[in-house]
């Protein structure tokens, strides 16, 4: 096999490059500048943040919304440790990562010599938040190593993954062989006995529901198809947000924090999770018992026993799976059942019987007589910009009792009252928010409350959209370089930050990046004072608050001082018209909700 000389720094670029790497995010260092002098010679382009942690959220948000895996570079020792946060984060929500770093020479002693940015171990380190860490010993196992990255983006659940290569290697010339490329992406399927079992208790259930996490965006269209099949309402976690359009009759949208929706859930009698951990994360509270049959698809085998275990276990590719699914249920295959499934049965209405209907602030149960003329359901409340009618063809029977669709709308009012004295403060401004954007619009959040209890549950999104939310592992200072992340992988695309004061002050260095790129980038700051959960939290347990105030900052002058835009919306009109202005603005503009506007 013909072999070339290359050196470490250089090898890397060329197995990056090979993969389809065009894009990277970090920080060059004295110990990875070889790597960094090979970039542009193999196409691939850089964003410089100013923080590692900064890198790695970029990096995150890049993948998330490009659908290729983010890379990030750093160097050793606290830069590496910088970037661990944003890997952990990577690791909580299933996001391809890779992180690319020196480490210490091959042949160094254990005993500390006191080498620059040294440390016991790096791989140590980062094996605690990545799915491995993997320390090279030749420049032609760099090829193998990302190789092997790749290899677990495509085929198995995505997560981070570190590289280090000793800094003697990299700037060592080696013999090399052909560049090594990651397998074709495999899709694992179920066996068709577990198909049929699925099928079965599908057709079989009276009250089907359907839950959908971040490893169900894939199979979008099949999933709502099946949804709509089933007449089956779908509530989605925080990363699933936007699979199925939350103005849809059937979308709970973010619902599963709600005591209502899970006591809700638990008296289902069949429930399809896919692609969710169903984790405390996920609910905000302990797993609730089902009383039902659990059918779960799924990529990872391990959640198939997780959290709650599956009764019929579906581990394989989420859009083959449910594909195959929906097309044995249409066809009657399975073991048992009527041809045609529930779908059409008198217990549900038609495929496709209900419609959203724009209706003001008003949700109004509307069926179509045929005649022009609207019966309008009793029931009638306020709980968002809806209305919904039944088409004519539907059976007269069905009226007698509730759809799934007016089941849909009475839990979304119960959802909405169970909260409504903390919630309604954000709801003026998201719905200020909601109107000026694009349908296809990518939102960024933060750990913050602006953002779980307000624009998840309340901010609807449709799977045109993206919603990026630090799920699990609940980082603070996420949204901003996130977000510049994703304007990087789609600079046509609107992108808008949301955050708390006490959030953008983890990464507000970005605001720099983001001017220097002269990305428009609006950044929504929800400005409490503080740390306003665990002051909430505090005062819930007896405690007088301690360490969560925040003396003022006057964040839009940062943003200027950064370079970039700022300005302070006293009512959610003057949200709207700041945010408009934004979106047409080179550069990040830092718009201020003072706590008092919200409300």
């Amino acid at each position: 096999m013909a072999s070339t000389t290359l050196t470490g720094g250089e090898a890397v670029v060329r197995a990056l490059a090979a993969h389809g790497v065009t894009q990277a995010f970090g920080i060059p260092g004295t110990h990875n500048l070889e790597i960094y002098r090979h970039l542009a010679a193999y196409g691939v382009a850089h964003v410089t943040p100013r923080h590692e942690q900064g890198a790695g959220y970029a990096a995150d948000g890049y993948a998330r919304v490009s659908g290729r895996p983010g890379v990030a570079i750093t160097t050793t020792g606290p830069a590496l440790l910088n970037i661990a946060a944003a890997v952990g984060q990577a690791y909580s929500d299933s996001v391809p990562l890779l992180v690319v770093s020196p480490g210490m020479p091959l042949r160094h002693p254990r005993q500390s010599t006191g080498l620059l940015h040294e440390m016991r171990s790096q791989s140590e380190a980062l094996r605690g938040v990545a799915a491995f860490s993997h320390r090279v010993s030749t420049v032609d196992e760099i090829g193998v190593a990302v190789a092997r990255a790749f290899t677990l983006f495509t085929t198995e659940r995505p997560r981070p993954v570190h590289i280090e290569i000793p800094l003697d290697l990299l700037e060592a010339a080696e013999p090399v062989g052909a560049v090594r490329t990651a397998p074709p992406a495999g899709s694992a399927a179920p066996t068709s006995g577990a198909i049929r079992r699925a099928v079965d208790a599908l057709r079989a259930a009276r009250r089907p529901a359907l839950v959908l996490g971040g490893g169900a965006r894939g199979a979008a269209a099949e999933l709502l198809a099946l949804a709509e099949e089933l007449a089956a309402p779908v509530v989605t976690t925080a990363n699933g947000k936007g699979v199925m359009d939350e103005s849809h009759p059937l979308s709970l949208g973010v619902s599963l924090h709600s005591q209502v929706v899970q006591k809700w859930l638990a008296r289902r009698d069949v429930v399809l999770a896919v692609g969710t951990e169903l984790a405390e994360s996920d609910l905000w509270s302990a797993p609730p018992t089902l009383n039902g049959t659990l059918v779960r698809v799924d990529l990872d085998p391990a959640q198939m026993y997780a959290a709650i275990p599956a009764d019929v276990p579906l581990v394989g590719d989420a859009q083959r799976v449910v594909g195959t699914l929906l097309s044995v249920y249409r066809s009657g295959g399975g073991g048992g059942g009527e041809p045609g499934g529930r779908g059409v049965s008198a217990q549900r209405p038609a495929r496709d019987a209900w419609v959203m209907m724009p209706r003001g602030a008003e949700l109004r149960l509307v069926r179509d007589t045929g005649s022009g003329d609207r019966d309008t359901d009793a029931g009638s409340g306020t709980a968002g910009a809806a209305e919904l009618r039944l088409a004519p063809d539907a059976r007269a029977e069905e009226a007698a009792a509730p759809s799934a669709a007016e089941q849909v709308a009475e839990l979304r009012l119960a959802r909405d009252a169970e909260t409504r004295d903390r919630d309604a403060r954000w709801l003026p401004c998201l719905r200020a928010i909601r109107a000026v954007l694009a349908a296809d619009a990518v939102i960024t959040s933060d750990s913050a409350q602006c953002c779980y209890y307000g624009a998840l549950p309340h901010l609807p999104v449709g799977p045109d959209a993206r919603y990026l939310h630090p799920t699990g592992f609940g980082t603070l200072g996420y949204a901003l370089p996130a977000a510049i992340g994703a304007k990087t992988a789609d600079p046509d695309r609107q992108v808008v930050a949301l955050s708390g004061d006490g959030g953008l002050q983890f990464s507000v260095q970005e605001l720099a990046t983001a001017a220097q790129l002269r990305l428009p980038l609006p950044v929504v700051v929800f400005d409490n004072g503080g740390y306003g959960e665990i002051r909430d939290e505090m005062a819930a347990r007896g405690d007088a608050p301690a360490a969560v105030d925040l003396a003022p900052v006057d964040l839009p002058a940062l943003a200027r001082a950064y370079g970039g835009h700022g300005e302070r919306a006293a009512t959610p009109e003057a949200l709207a018209a700041a945010l408009t202005r934004a979106l047409g603005t080179p550069g990040p503009t830092v718009i201020t909700v003072p706590e008092e506007t919200a409300r």
